[in-house]
């Protein structure tokens, strides 16, 4: 092989990723990037507290926002929203919540 091939070579892959980079300013530049990300800077919303899976189609998912828990039953056809609750507030992880027992102490 003959060392215009090599340069052709360098000079076509300098190119893509230069393409490359500036495709991915462009997208940042142009706020496409910021349409993926959850919103920065600001308090949550919308969380994801715990899923179970039922069987290899459906899931049962508990979802909060705000002040309120929803229980929604996920499958292949459609989905069901199942029971609205009041959020319950949530326990530091390493103190262990009040039980009846605790609580007669």
């Amino acid at each position: 092989m003959d060392i215009a091939v090599y340069f052709k070579f360098l000079l076509v892959l300098v190119f893509v990723l230069g393409l490359i980079g500036c495709l991915a300013w462009a997208a940042r530049r142009f706020g496409l990037a910021g349409r993926l990300t959850p919103n920065t800077g600001k308090a949550r919303r919308l969380s994801v507290v715990e899923v179970m899976p039922l069987d290899a189609r459906r899931r049962l998912v508990l979802l909060r926002r705000d002040d309120t828990e929803y229980l929604v039953l996920l499958g292949t056809g459609a989905d069901l929203q199942l029971e609205r609750l009041a959020a319950r507030p949530q326990a530091p992880n390493d103190e262990k919540p009040l039980t009846a027992e605790s609580e007669a102490r």
